[in-house]
């Protein structure tokens, strides 16, 4: 099959979170299986800056038709990273601003409406039509829509959206659909109208042939009001259609890989983990901690923010330093979150270090040279978190939400509790101690987690089955309606 994996970042181009690892990650998955993906993303300014990159310039002057009072020009330019071919639309208008990850995502949402137009014409032009195009998260949700309303020679593309955060929905008024020429009928509740605006979300969820999440459990949790970003009617619908699924986020096992990983100081693997101690000595060295015996080391890479637990941790924290443990988080997001983890550091200046910045190396440390990784998670539609960490031998405290609950599994390869609760998670660390404590045990637990398979290969062949679903069933409607 041809497919075309369409993301508002891509690893290593941009990154902001989970989204990129998979969108740099399940193309190259699929390939290997023979399947010809590719990726397109937005062209942003420090991509074109980048030499690194060796982009090639495939087509100028692009002539995108926004609507008939509007149109832009795009380019898009190509390179190809590990055997996947990558391409990029850009424009002097949007994309520009975007000079680091933390500047990808401008507010508004006419670029992503460009994007997605301009997407269709770049295909067209290069004469590459794709018998998939898969579509992730909010920014791509008017790409379907396109697809299905404006785009005739698309007709037999099947087309699969899938859901990182529902949380994250992008809403705006009607003046979305004028900027694209599209009919105001579309702003009902039954395609792209929630709560009295335009969704982004809903109408990749409404028009593309099926929607998927990143994990089992997290596709049956949306159905639901408490994770529902009151869309739980919708999701609950799209279940009861069939049109609803979960697939669970794999890793890289290349980049993710201890035995080889060049950001270590030592490499290690299960059958010989000499090398987890270098780490650990190298962490704590680099952050000027000095180790307290016996107190295991607990790491947390993360943006800082309630859904991801850290105003759990904040409250269990106190009570956390006198187990012992020491503790390193490095993370960026809720400004009041990091103040008091400023705080935390400069009364525990034997136990805690906070890092507050975005550090691709030190994060490689963090994995590899703790001993526990703590995910306290309101929700967590997958985590990748918990996969890197177990990949390194780091067993992860979790909550059971999401892709966590898929993943992690109590005193087998980690630690799990249940309720929002800070008591439940201080006990859930407590466990963890007294397994660390208990050598036979612990070691077994570490060799358990580092052996899990956290590889693509298993949720690319799903990918790829659920691909072929959608297609059959695409080109079945095409021919009964023709």
């Amino acid at each position: 099959m041809k497919i075309l994996f369409v993301s508002a970042e891509v690893s290593p181009f941009a990154k902001v979170g989970g989204l990129a690892d998979v969108a740099g990650s399940l193309p190259k998955a699929l390939r290997e299986l023979g399947h010809d993906a590719r990726v397109v993303m937005p062209l942003y300014q420090m991509i074109e800056d980048d030499p690194r990159w060796k982009l090639s310039t495939t087509l100028e002057d692009l002539h995108v038709q926004m609507n008939a009072d509007w149109s832009k020009t795009a380019v898009y330019k190509q390179t190809e990273i590990d055997g996947l071919p990558v391409g990029f639309v850009g424009t002097d208008e949007w994309f520009t601003e975007s000079v680091d990850s933390g500047s990808v995502y401008q507010p508004g949402g006419l670029q992503h409406l460009f994007f997605c137009a301009a997407i269709i014409r770049a295909m067209e032009e290069l004469d590459w039509i794709p018998d998939i195009v898969h579509c992730n998260d909010w920014h791509t949700g008017f790409l379907p829509v396109l697809l299905r309303e404006k785009a005739k020679a698309w007709e037999q593309t099947g087309t699969v959206f899938t859901i990182h955060n529902l949380a994250y929905q992008g809403e705006f008024g009607t003046e979305v659909l004028d900027a694209l020429d599209l009919p105001h009928a579309l702003n009902n509740p039954e395609q792209v109208e929630a709560w009295g605006r335009v969704n982004f979300l809903k109408a990749g969820c409404s028009f593309a042939d099926r929607v998927n999440t990143v994990s089992e459990t997290y596709a049956m949790e949306i159905e639901s009001p408490e994770y529902g970003c009151r869309l739980d009617g919708l999701m609950t619908h799209l279940a009861h259609q069939g049109h609803l699924s979960g697939i669970l986020n794999g890793i890289d096992n290349d980049v993710f890989n201890p035995a080889t990983d060049p950001d270590l100081a030592s490499n290690f693997t299960s059958e010989n983990l000499s090398g987890k101690a270098a780490c650990r000595a190298d962490l704590l060295k680099a952050l000027k901690l000095k180790p307290i015996k016996g107190a295991p080391v607990l790491g947390i890479v993360s943006r800082l923010s309630s859904q991801k637990g850290m105003d759990l941790l904040l409250e269990a924290a106190e009570a956390m330093m006198s187990l012992p443990v020491q503790l390193v988080i490095q993370g960026l997001g809720d400004p009041a979150l990091a103040h008091a983890f400023e705080d935390l550091e400069k009364r525990f200046p034997k136990n805690f270090r906070f890092i507050n910045r975005f550090d691709a190396s030190l994060a490689q440390k963090v994995y590899a040279g703790c001993d526990g990784f703590l995910m306290p998670s309101s929700f967590e539609p997958c985590g990748l978190g918990q996969l890197i960490a177990m990949r390194y031998g780091t067993i992860p405290v979790v909550r059971f939400t999401g892709g966590l609950a898929d993943t992690v599994f109590e005193g087998l390869n980690g630690f799990v509790f249940h309720n929002r609760s800070a008591m439940e998670f201080l006990a859930a660390v407590e466990r963890f101690c007294d397994a660390y404590a208990d050598g036979a045990k612990w070691s077994e637990m570490v060799k358990s987690a580092m052996n899990g398979d956290y590889s693509w290969d298993r949720s690319a062949r799903r990918y790829a089955a659920l691909y072929e679903e959608v297609l059959l069933e695409r080109r079945q409607s095409v021919a009964q309606s023709a």
